[in-house]
This record gives C-alpha cells, structure tokens and sequence, in this order.
C-alpha cells in the first residue's frame, strides 16, 4: 500500500530518539513492499545526505522538495518543506532562525502573531509563534496531500497532528497517529494547555492511535480519555546495522566512563544522575562521568557538579550526533538512563548494540521489553549508585549482562514493529 507520512525529524536532521525511530520504521515499511513518502520540515541551506536528488514541488505555498532515497529505500519518497519548525527552542532561539532563514516581512519578529491569531504560551521549550508555524506546515502538507495518490496517513507526533488532519481532510483517507512523547512526558503535571489540547485533539479525530509502549498507553487513556481499544502498542527497536561499530575504543580497565546521553531536561533526569555520580565517586574516586547532551537545565547542572566539589571528574559534552553518539557509546564502560518518564527509550537499545551495561529508569517504554538490563525507580538516587557501583566491581555479571543483551537484542527489530504497523494499516482501511 502506499503511505503519505508526516513528521519533523528524519536523518540527518535528527535532535532526538524520533529520527531514529522514524528512519527504522520506513526502512522496514519498504523492505515489506510498500511505497512511503515522508514529509519533513527542513531549514534551507542544510546540508542535505550525498544520496538525494532534490525536485521542485510545484503548486506549493512554500517550497518542497523530492527526495530520491538510496537502494535501501526504493519506494520511499521523502519531501522537505522550508520551514524554521524543531523541537525544543526557547523564544530567542526561535526567532533568530526565523530571522536567519527566511528574509520575508511577515517573518520579522512578532510578525506571525495575528496570522495563527493565538499564540502559544511557552513553557521553557518552544518558541512563542510554534503553533503559527505547525498550521504553516499543515496547510503544505495539504497540498502535498492533494498531489500524491496514497491509502493511508501517518502523522508523527503533536507537530504534525495538523498536518494529518488536513491531509485527511483534503484525502479523506484515514489517519493513524503515532505517539512517541506527550506532553506528560517532557513537562510532568505542569503541561502546556495548548500543546496538550492539539495532541488530544489528534487523538480524538484520527482513525487510530499507534503508542510507542504500555506506559505511554496507560497515559493517553489516563488523561486524553482515548478509548483503549483505539490505541495499539508498537514498541521501538534497533539494528546493529545501523549502528556500526565505527570506533573500536581499547576501554582502559583504570579509567571507567559512566554516561548519560540525552536532553538535559526535567524528563531525563539528569539531576539524579548527578546525585549518584557524587555517591558513586566515594567508593571509586578515579570514575569519569560524562553528560552528553543539552537543554534548560544544563547551567544549574553545572552549578550542582561545582557545589558537589566533583567537576575533575564530570564532563559535559554539549549536544552529540552522528560518528560523535557511536564514539561516546564505545568509550563508554556503561549508560544510565535515569528518565522521569519516558514513552520509550531508544538510546538504551543503542548503547546495548555497542556491547555497553544499561541501567534504565522503571518509568520507561523499554523496561517493558528489556529484561537483561538493572532497572531502578529514577528518584531512587541511592539504588541508581548502587547498580552503578555492583558494574563497576563485578567484571562477571558486566559479561553476563553484556551476552544476554545481545541474545534478546536479536528479537528486537523493526521488521516486528513493521508488522504491527500494518495491522494497524489494515485495521483503519477495513
């Protein structure tokens, strides 16, 4: 069948778990026989993957493009609209790629206020015209959607929840929306209305709600009053192929790296992981701990390592991609993953393609399926030093750890999620 899919993030654009998932998903979409075209945001003048042909969209009311994908994607057409639209910005943030992107009237500071007539509220993450821009991607993805021949929609996230529902509107095909994050996840009980009102929005109006995992069902009927059964779970996976070991790093037995690699936000975590490095290092004083990533609560975590008198022995990368994520895991001798809630958690599954011990949060997606990992509640600052202290003194029960994960890793692909997806396919065009 053929699926018109929408979505911000798809490699090399990626900021987050998305991309990844989203590259895992249509690959193995395509490997099953169907033809996929995605559509991306994109900022001009990025540089774009050595294997695409770029052709003009025409009729667009902003600019797109085709992507012809390498031999592994035959049959998936990707098309990226100019467009400011990421995750994660703060207000200045926002407004300087505005202004550096496009050199138009309407996109001057304040500009687009009375063109979404309602301006989003931010909570610390998003840009205050965020929702002028979705509607901006939604009305292309409309006329896209009135280009292509297609049976069914696929909307990633709240980003593109308008752009489903304007494709479905212009189609009339049905629409399957994927959940990976809510704003649950990123902003505990103190979300942003609005945000929370377009995801439930979405929800509502499609056909059916594809969850990346039970907890993050659990949450959609819990505070979107979704019907359970018009929710299915599919949960993420991983390939070793797409993680090739680039680096083979000679780990030195004297000089242990402990990571945590994600967003330095609320949802992550990262304060407990702090807390337990500073109780960790009284036992093993020569341990690194590294922080790759960034976010809001990066300057106070900072603050915190310099109060805790333990900064010789804490590293804070910056935000990470690419060669630079498959480099950190290989060095790295374990990763924590120390969520306050987290639909899933794809970083855990890659860190165990790169043979490295995992330690996740109880409150996550992938402590549903993984079974050779240590597992702690993410408040529990003292249970989270001590499974990173039994890794650092039990060179067995690393290697035990280590072989079990490979084994179960060999049930975990995308060619099962693939299959569940189709099902859902099937279901909304029964």
């Amino acid at each position: 069948m053929r699926i018109l899919m929408f979505g911000w993030e798809f490699p090399p654009h990626v900021s987050g778990g998305l991309g990844t998932a989203c590259f895992g998903i249509t690959k193995a979409l395509v490997a099953l026989g169907h033809k996929i075209s995605f559509v991306i945001p994109e900022w001009p003048g990025e540089a774009l993957p050595s294997h695409v042909d770029l052709i003009s969209a025409p009729a667009s009311p902003v600019r797109a493009q085709d992507i012809d994908a390498m031999d592994i994607f035959a049959g998936l057409d990707v098309r990226l609209i100019n467009s400011t639209l990421r995750p994660y910005l703060n207000k200045g943030e926002y407004e300087r790629s505005q202004r550096r992107h496009f050199d138009l009237p309407s996109y001057e500071k304040g500009s687009m206020e009375t063109e979404g007539s309602h301006v989003l509220g931010t909570s610390g993450h998003y840009g205050p015209n965020l929702i002028a821009e979705v509607m901006r991607y939604a009305r292309a993805a409309g006329v896209i959607a009135g280009e292509q021949s297609f049976d069914v929609i696929h909307a990633h996230d709240w980003m593109a929840v308008f752009a489903g529902l304007y494709a479905k509107k212009v189609s009339g095909k049905p629409l399957v929306l994927h959940i990976h994050s809510l704003e649950f996840d990123r902003s505990g009980e103190h979300v942003n209305q609005d945000i929370y009102y377009l995801e439930r929005c979405g929800m509502v109006l499609c056909d059916h709600v594809i969850a990346v995992s039970n907890y993050t069902k659990n949450l959609i009927i819990k505070h979107y009053g979704i019907d359970p059964d018009k929710v299915s779970v599919v949960h993420n996976a991983v390939s070793r192929d797409e993680a090739p070991k680039v680096y083979h790093w000679e780990k030195n037995p004297d000089k242990k790296i402990v990571l945590f690699l994600g967003r330095i936000t609320f949802q992550k975590g990262p304060d407990y992981f702090i807390e337990a490095a500073a109780r960790v290092l009284k036992e093993f004083p020569e341990v690194t701990f590294v922080m790759a990533g960034a976010g809001d609560m990066m300057p106070r975590m900072i603050e915190r390592v310099a109060e805790l008198h333990i900064g010789k022995n804490f590293h804070f990368t910056g935000f990470l991609q690419g060669t630079e994520v498959e480099r950190i895991f290989s060095m790295s001798n374990m990763y924590v993953m120390c969520s306050v809630s987290e639909p899933f958690g794809i970083s855990s599954l890659e860190a165990m393609v790169y043979d490295v011990p995992v330690i996740i949060s109880r409150q996550s997606g992938a402590a549903e399926i993984l079974d050779h990992v240590l597992k702690v509640d993410f408040w529990d600052v003292d249970e989270i030093a001590n499974k990173i202290i039994a890794i650092l003194r039990y060179p067995s029960l690393v290697e035990e750890i280590v072989e079990r994960s490979r084994e179960q890793l060999r049930s975990v692909h995308w060619e099962k999620a693939a299959e569940k997806i189709v099902d859902v396919y099937r279901l909304v065009l029964h």
